[in-house]
């Protein structure tokens, strides 16, 4: 059997590990030829919506998936009249565009801040008096980590802002006062079966994922699968899905979804009885779903612009590098390290030793 993957960086890497145990080659698209995916499989270099290229991947491969949501949805329903391609082009259209997504989540009685469209400066001054301030105005579609957004917490904020985003359609969002922010990693089946990965609590800083640890028996879990299962399969979807959340007391406030495997579930990879990765790949292919099973305290943080005193960190019991084999350059994610321990106490200790490498390695 043989996948194709739209994109060649370090989550088409990751799926392309994970496919060589099952048996399944990987043939990767990306208009990089040095993209880091290459270590891992066979790399076409062309452009996302490359038609020669995409037609290529069909003939050669058994099934299709993306790496990310800034591929074209049109380049996935071409594959999709040739071969399956998950998730669908549906998938991609609804989380490319926060407006789509938000509305598909009110549709479904899940829970969002509130909203207002903005299109110009004047429908921003309008927003803003619906939704009021603290707000955050945001891009609809192409942001990712921070970035196409900006927080609004006066009338000063709002002066030039509208051309400050790139004069495009953007969306403004009530301030959640929130708890913490969780993910829930939900994969499906083509059958239909779900399967959900434990509540995951994420910290960022400068608007990257800083750490991510799985928070077991959480109380909101189940309201977070079943706000998840009804974003699946009301778009059809199939593969692994991040859907972010804010905590609000005894309730769950929506953020966004990622249609892909997603930085908050690296840590699946030595956590889980089986990786989102490999779920991942599973789901895409037809296959059997893997056990999520999570059973003992592990936690995931990023590593970003520079590569930490390998032998510092690899001192330390517990310890997982998965380095992506990128180029470092500040404010890149070039690797992750996965920490994990028999217990809560011993884990907290190994974070703080690592947390630490990290710092003074900046």
């Amino acid at each position: 059997m043989k996948l194709a993957i739209v994109g060649g960086g370090q989550l088409g890497r990751m799926m392309a590990q994970a496919a060589l145990p099952l048996g399944i080659k990987s043939l990767l698209l990306d208009p990089i030829a040095d993209a880091c995916g290459v270590d891992c499989g066979e790399l076409l270099v062309a452009a996302y919506d490359d038609p020669a290229s995409l037609d290529s991947l069909a003939q050669q491969c058994d099934a299709v998936t993306f790496e990310f949501e800034n591929v074209p949805p049109a380049a996935v329903s071409r594959l999709a009249k040739d071969i399956p391609a998950y998730p669908p082009a549906q998938a991609l259209e609804t989380a490319r565009d926060r407006w789509n997504e938000k509305s598909l989540f009110q549709s479904l009685n899940i829970a969002t801040a509130t909203l207002a469209l903005v299109d110009d400066q004047a429908s921003l001054v309008q927003g803003v008096a619906k939704v009021g301030f603290p707000c955050v105005l945001k891009t609809r579609t192409l942001g990712y980590d921070g970035k196409g957004q900006k927080v609004l917490r006066s009338s000063v904020d709002i002066e030039g802002t509208f051309e400050e985003l790139g004069a495009v359609p953007l969306l403004l969002e009530g301030f959640v006062d929130f708890d913490y922010e969780v993910s829930c990693l939900s994969v499906r089946g083509r059958d239909g079966e779900c399967v959900f990965y434990p509540l995951v609590e994420n910290e960022h800083r400068q608007g990257i994922l800083h750490k991510s640890r799985p928070l077991l028996n959480h109380p909101l879990q189940s309201q977070a699968a079943q706000a998840a299962q009804a974003v699946m399969e009301a778009i059809d979807y199939v593969g692994v899905m991040a859907f972010e959340f804010f905590v609000q007391g005894d309730h769950l406030v929506a953020n966004e979804i990622a249609p892909r495997v997603h930085n908050s579930g690296h840590w699946t990879i030595e956590g889980s009885a089986c990786s989102q990765f490999e779920n991942h790949v599973r789901a895409v292919m037809g296959l059997p779903l893997g056990s999520t099973e999570t059973s003992r305290p592990i936690a995931m943080l990023n590593v970003i612009g520079k590569r930490p005193d390998i032998h510092k960190l690899l001192a330390i019991p517990g310890v997982h590098l998965n380095d992506y084999g990128k180029a470092e350059r500040q404010g890149r994610k070039i690797a992750h390290i996965n920490i994990s321990a028999v217990n809560e106490a011993d884990l907290l200790v190994r974070l703080d030793a690592v947390e630490g490498i990290l710092v003074n390695n900046l």
